[in-house]
């Protein structure tokens, strides 16, 4: 965004007014398409098992438009995003993503509660919710990224009899740990994890590198 100098020495940001802003985005329903072209880019993808074979727009359940004809559970543009389990239109969150990305000096959670309307403990919601994803995003690894899983606990051999699970060996009563290491920094993440299926590893590497990063080998 670009800053203009005006002829009266004082400064504004030149960039969409609220005017503009109100045309692209006058509805939930607009808003929604526009969500869903922003994430999908026209091919909605199942963020359950990553299929796109889906069927768009469910009549009988507005608010879960799209169902997957390979895992069969239905879902919004919302799930996975910073709008998931919120009731909240997707006008407001479009218009509270544009107040607290176009502000000089952010925006308090007083201003988001008079701009949009809503009681200020849902503006304070929608401010700590956006930051909180910006945040994530930019913490992101580029890579290249090395990522692998181990197993932390003590041997079942050297455990107290009544500690033994006695269920083989192996990872038996160990913790499941994934971790990524970016090597252009040498940062590390990890994460405790319930299992090692493709699904929980694909969601790992899903949150901690950014799309399009390359994996080290």
């Amino acid at each position: 965004m670009k800053k203009v100098r005006t002829g009266i020495g004082k400064s504004f940001h030149e960039g969409i007014n609220w005017m503009r802003l109100l045309k692209k985005f006058p509805d939930d329903t607009t808003d929604e398409k526009w969500f869903a072209q922003q994430r999908w880019k026209g091919t909605p993808k199942c963020p359950h098992c990553g299929s796109i074979n889906i069927q768009c727009g469910a009549k009988h359940d507005s608010s879960m438009p799209y169902r997957c004809r390979t895992c069969r559970r239905r879902f919004s543009v919302r799930i996975g995003t910073v709008m998931e389990d919120t009731k909240l239109g997707y006008q407001v969150w479009a218009m509270a993503m544009h107040i607290l990305t176009t502000g000089i000096k952010g925006a308090s959670s007083m201003k988001l509660h008079g701009d949009l309307g809503v009681t200020q403990k849902t503006a304070w919601f929608l401010a700590y919710r956006i930051r909180e994803t910006w945040e994530k995003y930019q913490n992101l690894y580029l890579g290249p990224v090395e990522v692998d899983e181990t197993y932390i606990g003590g041997k079942e051999k050297n455990k107290h009899e009544h500690k033994k699970l006695k269920e083989g060996r192996g990872a038996v009563g160990k913790t499941t740990v994934a971790g990524a290491k970016d090597r252009a920094t040498n940062k590390v993440e990890a994460k405790v994890i319930k299992d090692t299926a493709s699904k929980t590893l694909t969601t790992f590497v899903s949150d901690t590198t950014k799309q399009g990063s390359v994996k080290g080998l």
